[in-house]
C-alpha cells in the first residue's frame, strides 16, 4: 500500500552534484514515490550562498543554517554533498542524532573519520550509504558489502581517477608530456585549477581506504594507505611500457597477503599489460577490477565523476534508505570483524621496472646484477644501449618486495658506473 506522507529530503550542498540530486528528484518524482513506496519531498537546501540562482529549486527551501536544517525532527533523510571534513562531520552526527539516515558522497571524510559514523549511525539505528563516494556512478560498493558478502575478496584494483586517467592516457597516444596532458584536461574541465588531489594520488587514496575497509571487512583508515602520485611520469616511462607491452595507470590496489593474515593499500602509477581489462579504460573513465575466490575475476566500469553520474549513485542510496525507513529497517553498517592488520608498503610483493642511467663499459651489467642478487631480487630481464661512454640499462624484476627493492636501488646509487636512477615504476596486473 502506498504511504501518501511524503519522506521528507534535506540537501546539504547545491553545487555540481546537489542540483542534479535536486533536478532528479524533481524531474522523476513519479518514478521515486513508485519505487519506494512512498513520495518523497525536498524540505530544504543547506548553502553558503543563498543569493545565486538555482535552477528548479524553489527560494523558500534555501538556508545557510545547515545545522538548523538536520535538527529539524520532521527530517527523514539528509543527503550530505558539501564534501571535506568540517562541517561535514558534525552535521552529519548531528543528523543520526535529531532521527535522520544519512546519505553521503564525501570520500575524504567516510576514509578518515568512517568508524566512528558508522558507530554513531548504529548507536542512533539509522543508516549511512555512501555509493557515491568512490566511482561515480558505477555500482560497486553495495557489490562489495551485500552482493559479494558470501565470498572471499582478494583483490581490488583499478582505475579510481578520472583526471589522472585522461591526463595518462593523453600522454600514452599522442607521446606528449605530462605538463601539455594537464594542460589540455585543465582546459576541457576534467582537471581542477589545482589538480593537487588527483595528481598526488590524494582522491584516489580516500577511495582505496574505503574499498580496502570494505573488501577485507577491516578498518582501513587513509593514513594506512601508501600514496605515490604520477608527477613524474614521463614520456620515456610510456616509450618503455611500449616497449614490455604495457602501457601506463595510476592505481589503486587493495589487496589481501598471501597468507590472508593482513591486507595492504596502496596508490602509485604503474605498468600494467595491454592484454589486462584496465589497460583499455581511455579518457575520464573509472573502472575497478575485483577478484574473489568463488565469483573469480569481476570488472565494473563507467563515469567515475560529474554531477549527473555522482547523482545517480546517490539517489540510488537514496531509494535504498527511504526504503528501509519505511520498513522499520536499516541496511548494512560497517562490517570490520576480520579487523586484519594493514601492513606496511615494504612487505608488498610486485614486479619492478628500473631505468638506469650507467657508464658505457664493461663489467657493469655484472656489478648491476650482483647487487640485486645481493639484497634477494631476481632479475627477469635487462636491456642496455648507449654510447660515447654513457648507457642506459632497464632491468625487470621478477616479484620482489618493496623493502627489497628499496635496499637494492640505495646500494645502486653508491656504485661508481651507475650515474643515476632514471625511473622505478612497479609492474601490476599479471
Amino acid at each position: 500500500m502506498m504511504r501518501t506522507r511524503p519522506l521528507k529530503v534535506a540537501l546539504l550542498g547545491c553545487g555540481v552534484v546537489g542540483s542534479e540530486v535536486a533536478r532528479i528528484m524533481t524531474t522523476h518524482a513519479d518514478d521515486l514515490t513508485a519505487r519506494i513506496g512512498a513520495p518523497v519531498e525536498l524540505a530544504g537546501v543547506a548553502v553558503r550562498r543563498p543569493d545565486r540562482v538555482r535552477e528548479g529549486i524553489d527560494q523558500s527551501l534555501v538556508t545557510t543554517d545547515a545545522t538548523a536544517l538536520v535538527k529539524r525532527g520532521d527530517i527523514d533523510v539528509v543527503v550530505e554533498v558539501i564534501g571535506g571534513i568540517e562541517p561535514a562531520r558534525g552535521l552529519i552526527t548531528t543528523a543520526f542524532e535529531h532521527g535522520a539516515s544519512v546519505v553521503s558522497a564525501n570520500k575524504a571524510l567516510l576514509a578518515q573519520d568512517g568508524a566512528a559514523l558508522h558507530a554513531v549511525a548504529e548507536q542512533h539505528g539509522k543508516d549511512l550509504y555512501y555509493e557515491a563516494a568512490v566511482a561515480g556512478a558505477i555500482p560497486l560498493i553495495r557489490p562489495l558489502r551485500e552482493s559479494l558478502a558470501g565470498d572471499k575478496i582478494n583483490r581490488v584494483m583499478g582505475i579510481v581517477n578520472g583526471t589522472t586517467n585522461f591526463i595518462l592516457d593523453a600522454m600514452d597516444s599522442t607521446g606528449a608530456g605530462y605538463q601539455e596532458a594537464l594542460d589540455e584536461a585543465t582546459a576541457l574541465g576534467y582537471a581542477e585549477a589545482d589538480p593537487t588531489a588527483d595528481v598526488e594520488g590524494f582522491d584516489a587514496a580516500a577511495k582505496a581506504a574505503i574499498l580496502a575497509g570494505i573488501a577485507f571487512h577491516t578498518r582501513v583508515r587513509l593514513d594506512d594507505v601508501y600514496r605515490e602520485g604520477m608527477t613524474e611520469v614521463t614520456a620515456a616511462d610510456f616509450a618503455s611500457a611500449k616497449e614490455m607491452g604495457c602501457t601506463i595507470k595510476l592505481l589503486a590496489i587493495c589487496e589481501r597477503a598471501e597468507d590472508g593474515a593482513s591486507v595492504t593499500a596502496r596508490v602509485h602509477p604503474a605498468m600494467i599489460p595491454l592484454s589486462h581489462p584496465l589497460a583499455s579504460v581511455r579518457g575520464a573513465y573509472n573502472a575497478v577490477f575485483v577478484e574473489s575466490d568463488a565469483a573469480g575475476q569481476l570488472m565494473f566500469y563507467g563515469p567515475g565523476a560529474g554531477g549527473s553520474p555522482t547523482a545517480s549513485a546517490v539517489l540510488g542510496d537514496l531509494v535504498a534508505v527511504c526504503r528501509n525507513r519505511l520498513n522499520g529497517a536499516t541496511g548494512p553498517g560497517e562490517s570490520a570483524y576480520a579487523a586484519l592488520p594493514v601492513s606496511p608498503m615494504g612487505d608488498v610483493v610486485t614486479r619492478y621496472h628500473i631505468s638506469l642511467d650507467v657508464a658505457d663499459k664493461p663489467g657493469v651489467l655484472a656489478q648491476v646484477a650482483t647487487v640485486f642478487a645481493e639484497h634477494g631480487v631476481s632479475i627477469d630481464t635487462v636491456r642496455q644501449s648507449g654510447k660515447d661512454g654513457e648507457a642506459s640499462l632497464v632491468v625487470v624484476t621478477h616479484r620482489a618486495s618493496d623493502a627489497a627493492l628499496t635496499g637494492t636501488v640505495e646500494a645502486l646509487r653508491k656504485l661508481d658506473t651507475v650515474r643515476g636512477v632514471a625511473s622505478i615504476m612497479r609492474v601490476e596486473g599479471e
